[in-house]
């Protein structure tokens, strides 16, 4: 079947057999089923076409690479590097889940397998698939995501891979520090890759770790939100970066008892869990009753990631105590069918595309091209989660908007002072 027809059927298959069970009434636990075979639809959906591609060093070959309009002239190459990157970094929880012999078991052993392979690829100067880790300094971006997955899912991302691979990895990733990132959100990914060297043994860097911790700080604004620099942006930045590295950084510190120019590490992971923990009230609070949320700021072709805090406090178990798991899934779920049920999202290759809902470059900034896309991916978190558990069993449950626009009572909401 062509890849697009694939695509097609099983996202209209999905929209179609939930709205065939809201139709009938079915019971509120068959829906929260139905919610998890959508979302696992949709990123089998989204990762299919690039692993299957790079798992066989033919992802260059067969990627039909988009730039934005206003592209800035950096070296196209680092696409490749954008794609798989952000892609395996929203993957990695739910490959992180032990094997099975179920439909889902069996997709996600595959596509570990072809994981696995495509990190051989990345770093191997002889494959076709080689990533561009030198040259331009967006590699230090990418280079972030590449090594978070490698933290998620260590068990099944890290520790299979060959000795030589490893090897390349740290080569490469060490590399990076040529780069001299500028005091914005890039602060985090040099940390993160530094984390990623702490948590496997090898030398790190605490003067990294510690400035992107200690100016994140800084830039902490108040009732959740984080500015990106010296001046506050009303973007999603919080949502694409500064919570979601900020407290794996942090966990990573903590746990390997780095150097730290405050002496209780543990306390600041805290506060930066709180602090994410309110920043994703707001985020519950912005999906309307239709499921879509507001447009603002750059990189919104980002998708669905604006919700990745949210999906990873799911994830760890970590929601604040003012959302249900019920009315978080269902939110979540909405939101990527208001997002995805535009079939020009994908080419006919089933590649993203540059857009927010459907294909629209000129959407993209001057950064953009469809590898930077896959961060969407972040949005998908929660399939980390076992099928069995309650996140994905409890009833579904209207969220905060949907209430309030059908007359119903919701919940006050008051700013915090952390």
């Amino acid at each position: 079947m062509h890849k697009r027809d694939f695509l097609k059927t099983a996202l209209v298959g999905a929209a179609t057999l939930a709205s065939s069970n809201a139709a009938q009434a079915a019971p509120a636990k068959a829906q929260a089923k139905t919610d998890r075979a959508y979302m696992a639809g949709l990123l089998q959906s989204i990762a299919d076409p690039v692993l299957s591609a790079m798992s066989q060093g033919r992802l260059k070959a067969s990627f039909p690479l988009e730039l934005s309009p206003t592209w800035d002239g950096r070296e196209k190459s680092v696409a490749y590097l954008e794609c798989f990157g952000r892609l395996i970094s929203g993957l990695s929880p739910w490959l992180s889940l032990p094997e099975d012999d179920t439909p889902e078991g069996r997709t996600r052993k595959r596509l570990t397998e072809q994981a696995l392979q495509s990190y051989v690829h990345a770093v191997d100067p002889s494959s076709p698939d080689y990533l561009t880790w030198r040259g331009h300094g967006q590699a230090l971006v990418d280079s972030a995501y590449f090594t978070q997955a490698l933290l998620r899912a260590p068990k099944a991302l890290w520790e299979p891979l060959d000795a030589t691979t490893k090897r390349r990895i740290v080569e490469e990733i060490k590399g990076l520090r040529r780069v001299n990132p500028p005091f914005i959100n890039w602060l985090l990914f040099a940390a993160m890759n530094e984390a990623f060297l702490l948590s496997i043994g090898e030398e790190s860097d605490p003067m990294r770790l510690n400035t992107a911790v200690r100016k994140i700080d800084e830039w902490y604004i108040g009732d959740g939100w984080i500015q990106d620099g010296a001046t506050f942006h009303f973007d999603y930045y919080s949502s694409f970066v500064m919570h979601p590295m900020m407290i794996q950084v942090l966990e990573v510190m903590e746990a390997h008892k780095a150097p730290f120019w405050k002496d209780d590490l543990t306390k600041w992971r805290e506060l930066a869990v709180k602090r994410a923990q309110r920043y994703s009230e707001h985020l519950e609070r912005f999906v309307s009753p239709e499921g879509t949320f507001p447009p603002f700021g750059r990189s919104l072709t980002y998708r669905t990631a604006v919700f990745q805090p949210l999906a990873l406090l799911a994830w760890r178990k970590q929601l604040p105590a003012k959302v249900s798991e019920g009315q978080v899934r269902s939110a979540l779920v909405a939101v990527h069918k208001a997002v995805f049920s535009e079939p020009s999202n994908f080419t006919p290759d089933g590649f993203l595309t540059i857009g927010f809902v459907g294909h629209h470059p000129t959407l993209g900034d001057w950064y953009s091209n469809n590898g930077s896309m896959y961060i969407t991916t972040e949005g998908f978190l929660a399939l980390g989660l076992a099928p069995a558990d309650s996140f994905w069993t409890a009833p579904a449950e209207p969220w905060t908007q949907k209430l309030a626009f059908a007359g119903k009572a919701f919940p006050k909401d008051y700013a915090v002072d952390f």
